[in-house]
Formats: C-alpha cells, sequence, structure tokens
C-alpha cells in the first residue's frame, strides 16, 4: 500500500520546506549536471534532524492532528496487511447493514478470531458511504451479534478503534442510539472469550467504547481516546471551539496519559511521522503486539477472565490522596 501523501500538517511546514529544497537542487543538478551531493546531504541531515525534534516533542493537539490525518491507515488496510481469509459479515438482523461499523471472521496467523473495527472514507463519496466512520445503532447491534456468535464458537475478538463518536443524527436517535451502545458496552463486559482492542485513530467517547471493553487495551502512539473531542469540550468549557489546543492539553487524551493511569495497557510505537508514513511497518507492529497480548490471555479460564475485565474497569478513576 503507497502512502503517497500530500497532505501537510501545520507543525510539519519547516520539515516539508526542506524536502521541497533537497528535491529543487537535486533536479537543478540533474539539469545542469553539476555535483551538489554535498549540499544535498547536508540538508538532508538537517531534515532528518528536524523530523526527529518535530516527532518526539509532540502536543496533544497535534498528536490529534495525527490521528485525524486522512491518509491515516483505516480498519480494512490492516485487515489486509494483518490477518487473512477474512470474511465480512452483514446486518444486524433487525434493520440494516451499517459500513460505518465492519466485522466478520478472520486468521490470525492460524488463530480463527471475529473482527470488528470502525471504517472511515478515503475521499468524500466513500466517506458519505461510510458515513464517515460513524455508525447508527444497527452497527452496534452489528457488533453485539458477532460478539454473541464469537463467544458461541469459543473465538477470540479483536477491535479496532478509529470513531469521532456514534452517530448524534436524528434517526440514530430515533433508532435508539444511546440503548444500542450501553447493551454493546453490557454485552462485552460478559463475553466469555479473550479479547483484544487496538485504538488506532481516533477514541471518541460512547462510540469507541461500545467496541472498547477488553482483557487488553492497546493504543497506538499518536492516537487519542476521550470521552469528548477538545473542540466539544472547548466549546463548553469556553463557548469558544477554536481553543481546541488548549483542551486537548487539560483533557489529557494522548496514549502517555492514558498509560499512566491504567486506562490502557500497553503503546503501540508508530514511525517517525505517524502511521500513515509507513502502513505496512504499523501493521506489523499491531500485529506483533496483538499476538503479544492475545497469546498470554488466550488459555486463561473464561470465569477469571470475566473476574479481571470487571476488576479492570472497575478500579478506572480510583486514586489515593497522598
Amino acid at each position: 500500500m503507497k502512502n503517497g501523501s500530500k497532505f501537510n500538517l501545520e507543525f510539519e511546514r519547516p520539515l516539508k520546506e526542506l524536502e521541497k529544497r533537497i528535491e529543487e537542487i537535486r533536479l537543478f543538478a540533474e539539469e545542469k549536471q553539476i555535483d551538489m551531493s554535498e549540499e544535498i546531504a547536508r540538508i538532508e541531515e538537517k531534515a532528518r534532524s528536524l523530523k526527529v525534534e518535530i516527532f518526539k516533542n509532540l502536543t496533544p493537539w497535534q498528536k490529534v492532528q495525527i490521528a485525524r490525518h486522512p491518509k491515516r491507515p483505516t480498519f480494512l488496510e490492516y485487515i489486509d496487511l494483518i490477518f487473512h481469509g477474512f470474511i465480512e459479515l452483514h446486518g444486524d438482523r433487525l434493520y440494516r447493514d451499517d459500513p460505518a461499523l465492519v466485522g466478520g471472521l478472520a486468521y490470525l496467523e492460524d488463530i480463527p478470531v471475529t473482527i470488528l473495527g470502525h471504517q472511515k472514507g478515503r475521499d468524500t463519496k466513500e466517506n458519505i458511504y461510510r458515513n464517515f466512520g460513524m455508525p447508527h445503532p444497527e452497527g452496534y447491534r452489528k457488533a453485539i451479534r458477532l460478539m454473541k456468535q464469537a463467544e458461541k464458537f469459543g473465538r477470540p475478538l479483536i477491535t479496532f478503534v478509529d470513531v469521532a463518536g456514534a452517530y448524534p443524527g436524528k434517526e440514530a436517535e430515533e433508532r435508539g442510539q444511546g440503548e444500542a451502545v450501553a447493551k454493546a458496552i453490557m454485552e462485552m463486559t460478559g463475553l466469555k472469550i479473550p479479547i483484544v482492542v487496538v485504538i488506532t485513530g481516533e477514541g471518541g467517547s460512547g462510540g469507541a467504547l461500545a467496541i472498547g471493553v477488553g482483557d487488553r487495551i492497546l493504543m497506538l502512539e499518536n492516537a487519542y481516546y476521550s470521552v469528548i473531542s477538545p473542540e466539544g469540550c472547548a466549546s463548553i468549557l469556553w463557548k469558544d471551539a477554536s481553543k481546541a489546543e488548549e483542551a486537548a492539553k487539560v483533557l489529557r487524551i494522548t496514549a502517555d496519559d492514558l498509560l499512566a493511569v491504567d486506562v490502557i495497557d500497553e503503546i503501540i510505537p508508530e514511525p517517525l511521522g505517524g502511521a500513515h508514513t509507513a502502513p505496512e511497518e504499523m501493521a506489523e507492529k499491531i500485529k506483533a503486539y496483538i499476538l503479544k497480548n492475545l497469546t498470554a490471555i488466550i488459555d486463561t479460564d473464561p470465569n477469571e477472565l470475566l473476574t479481571k475485565r470487571y476488576q479492570k474497569f472497575r478500579q478506572l478513576g480510583r486514586y489515593v490522596e497522598e
């Protein structure tokens, strides 16, 4: 899969200007048949150092921007790179299929698994079809159906979270969006199978948590996970959505923040520059982390799994005053 992204984030501009300059010098040298290799090497080293400096010191808001990058790998792309033998299953058996939430059967190496994930589009046409990755109630009811099927046949469940939030539209509310999200959370807590959750991009509120209750919660380095978007938080706290950068900081939504308070279990490092710069490398890392965590729990007694899962989520938010 080619990344080939021409979409640049504002904080990347100095780096992109250097890269553009390198290309211009290279073309000039070829055209004039001049040896400018030393100058090119000098600027390339400067660009490498700048790239490290930028991406090793990202602010929470910059990480949110990377998590939302239009070229960031999607669930279907990860399926092709991580699993094999995928068979997509459709519909909630109540209303319709929801293409914003994809699920089905697959193999992880030689392990039969059920996989679920939010699916965004790559362009306007696909985003409209996928509802920008925001599921309706039927999406979560489809997820519940596949969860129960996985439990029936003893298949581990692996979910990929990348959603701004459950769709808040009028028709979604009419069909019981809140009930569908709540029931999905309830059903996940009681599944007697191993569950591994991977937060790959946006982790938006209940829309994320509805497929995010797991025995192991993994999170990509530049993903975020929050009860509300930074823009939404800024609009409520300061009546000004333009203060989203400040909100991203106070919300503590980054992988480092969440690991520190045990909301997640492990951080999966991303290639320098973000997952979109090297999708195959990113997929290999995700696969390795899933296998490591799934192997650690796959033979655990189901009742022990349930007990530990319950304790894991019950202790969230507890603190000790010093």
